[in-house]
């Protein structure tokens, strides 16, 4: 940001840290409820429906904007006359005001109209649309984040009401500056987005490429351009073997615990969940060696049977919920982990072998795991060039996820020294 610079905050200018040069003297403190022509919020229907209107939920705001992929429907009629209090406008402003996300904010484009909203978002309709883009920004800086937590009601679940939210005071520049500062702003959002649509395309076509390589639609060659021997269907007892080795000698403790996360995979659970959930001795957990296969006889939403993840880290121990595995000389550890990363794989090996007990628990054992058959490349070599494959496009992602990260503390540092 070379055309700014930098001023001192003193109790009688009303200045920000960070300014561009052409501008001067102080901003004029305001009251969110004068700017606006309505604040409001949005009201819950009896029904929704397979199509019809947009219904805008919290879950619905992605960064700035409304993905209409998150959005449920309502009937029309419902729209015109049951919720015709929350009909949204273009360019209205969304405020989420209750619940963990209190203070995310997204801006009403004419692409998701018509549409309505919920009670847990507010609506903020301005009486002049060019301050638009800067009260935009200002409802995410730090001084509306400092509003919140001083207002912000502490209970079940945490609110703010709508006499709050019109009562929130900012300073504001001139609207030159206000322009200036928006768009400086803007071109930031802009980035983040184009970041994370590239992310998601990325993830999409990881997808699509893993249902092809695993479903044996897609096939690498040999060093010499020839085929791969035919694909078999083999028990996956062929591929790997129950581990008996237990912590009996105490090797490891309860530092050493681990876990499984569907999204992060087999990790340590102090360095992941803050504490360790052991019990009073860990002298009969199971080892897990880097490269082992973990079992996790636990429902997730996802994965209603479990998920099956591969030891990518150091050696640790789990509890006796878990069964860990050891993979044979016919396999890879990473081309198994990247074949029950598709949902559907794990829940279709799976769904056959797992009764469920009263209590939503696993009724199954280590060895029953592996009777069903599964369709793995004959030779290491063709699963090597699988996993070869899908570790470059995963490397691809995280360097999309950091840049993402990168440019969000970036615009935090922004908005921490460009508003008073």
């Amino acid at each position: 940001m070379s055309t700014a610079t930098t001023h001192i905050e003193t109790e009688k200018q009303l200045v920000p840290e960070l300014r561009f040069n052409e501008f001067e003297g102080e901003w004029e403190n305001n009251r969110l409820h004068d700017m606006t022509n309505l604040i409001t919020k949005g009201t819950t229907p009896k029904t929704f429906t397979s199509s019809g209107v947009n219904y805008v939920k919290i879950e619905g705001l992605v960064g700035v904007n409304i993905n209409k992929d998150k959005c449920v429907y309502i009937d029309e009629e419902v729209h015109l006359k049951e919720l015709k209090r929350s009909i949204l406008q273009e360019n209205d402003l969304l405020f989420a005001i209750a619940g963990a996300t209190v203070g995310k904010v997204g801006i009403v484009t004419s692409d998701i109209l018509p549409a309505n909203t919920n009670q847990a978002l507010a609506i903020i309709r301005l009486k002049n649309k060019e301050y638009l883009n800067y009260i935009l920004q200002i409802l995410q800086s730090r001084v509306m984040k400092k509003y919140i937590y001083q207002s912000v009601s502490v209970g079940a679940q945490p609110n703010l009401n709508l006499e709050q939210i019109g009562d929130f005071r900012f300073n504001l520049p001139t609207l030159p500056e206000q322009q200036k500062i928006a768009s400086f702003l803007s071109a930031v959002d802009e980035k983040i987005q184009q970041l994370t649509k590239k992310k998601a395309l990325l993830e999409q076509y990881k997808k699509g490429v893993m249902q092809q390589l695993f479903s044996g639609q897609l096939r690498f060659k040999d060093e010499n351009g020839n085929s791969y021997p035919d694909w078999k269907d083999r028990n996956l007892n062929h591929y790997l073997k129950v581990s008996k080795a237990k912590n009996e000698d105490l090797k490891y403790d309860k530092n050493d615990v681990l876990s499984v996360s569907g999204e992060f995979g087999i990790v340590n659970q102090i360095e992941f969940q803050g504490r360790s959930f052991a019990g009073a001795s860990v002298h009969n957990y199971g080892l897990v060696e880097n490269g082992n296969i973990v079992y996790t006889k636990s429902p997730l939403k996802s994965n209603p049977y479990g998920i099956i993840k591969v030891n990518k880290d150091k050696a640790g121990i789990v509890s006796t919920l878990y069964a860990v595995y050891k993979c044979k000389p016919t396999l890879i550890g990473a081309y198994l982990d990247y074949y029950f990363q598709l949902d559907d794989n794990t829940n279709r090996y799976l769904r056959p072998l797992v009764q469920k007990g009263s209590k939503n628990d696993m009724k199954i054992n280590n060895e029953k795991v592996l009777i069903d058959p599964i369709m793995i490349p004959s030779t290491i070599e063709e699963q090597q060039k699988v996993v070869d494959y899908l570790e470059e496009l995963d490397s691809k992602i995280v360097i999309a996820n950091n840049q993402i990260t990168q440019t969000q503390n970036f615009k935090k540092g922004l908005l921490q020294q460009m508003f008073v």
